[in-house]
């Protein structure tokens, strides 16, 4: 029996099943959206949505709340090579900032980087001012773990439809439509398919032309009719 037992277990313990959700968490506000099993993904997404809703409020009290809730550490992952400050890797979904905003030691290390605490205060928490719940949305990728077979999903931030977004694996029926749709546009084009249709024709013409000769052999047969008509008479 379950009673008074809230979420899932996920198979592990409390410490490793909080750093497993913080972590997921983490991930996710930082590049708007992660690939993960489904059970996981069910299991962050309210932990998300509560931060969000925190965050909405951009007050002290809720960035100390916030910072209770998740590990709050430098985001540098979009700088490749501290030496060449140009090369910053893409984020489709956050206006991340520039290079000159992190700082570095002489050993290579970050020394200065914006926090992802701020970061969801910021940028996170702004893009969902509108919207009173529902920030997160899972999408079925088809694919699935090597092993145990999980259904691999992608857990994304919405707000940003013009964003990443990544369907499903296509259905039967589906494949079907399409299948029957290129078929029909071959035949439009001309294919190889069309010259079944032209051998019918042919037989309309020869169906046109049996009147004419039945009309051609009308006059034989009255110059018939006349002939005997004389040996008649």
């Amino acid at each position: 029996m379950r009673h008074r037992i809230y979420g899932k277990q996920l198979n592990r313990t409390t410490s490793h099943r909080r750093a497993m959700l913080r972590n997921l968490a983490a991930g996710l506000f930082e590049h708007g959206q992660i690939e993960t099993t489904l059970p996981k993904a069910k299991a962050v997404q309210p932990f998300v949505e509560k931060i969000i809703t925190l965050a909405k409020q951009g007050t002290f009290k809720a960035r100390r709340q916030i910072e209770a809730k998740i590990n709050d550490r430098k985001i540098h992952v979009w700088v490749a090579d501290p030496a060449v400050p140009d090369s910053a890797k893409d984020n489709d979904y956050f206006d991340l900032p520039d290079a000159s905003d992190i700082e570095f030691n002489r050993y290579g290390e970050v020394r200065k980087a914006p926090r992802l605490v701020h970061h969801i205060m910021t940028e996170v928490a702004p893009k969902f001012s509108d919207r009173d719940g529902g920030y997160t949305r899972i999408v079925r990728t088809g694919r699935h773990r090597l092993g145990d077979g999980g259904d691999i999903v992608l857990l994304q931030l919405v707000g940003e439809e013009e964003g990443p977004e990544i369907g499903g694996g296509t259905s039967i029926r589906r494949q079907r439509a399409n299948n029957r749709a290129a078929f029909a546009a071959k035949l439009r084009k001309g294919g190889t398919a069309v010259a079944e249709p032209q051998a019918a024709p042919p037989a309309e013409e020869a169906a046109v032309e049996e009147p004419a000769v039945e009309e051609a052999a009308a006059p034989e047969a009255t110059e018939q009719q006349a002939g005997e008509e004389e040996k008649k008479d």
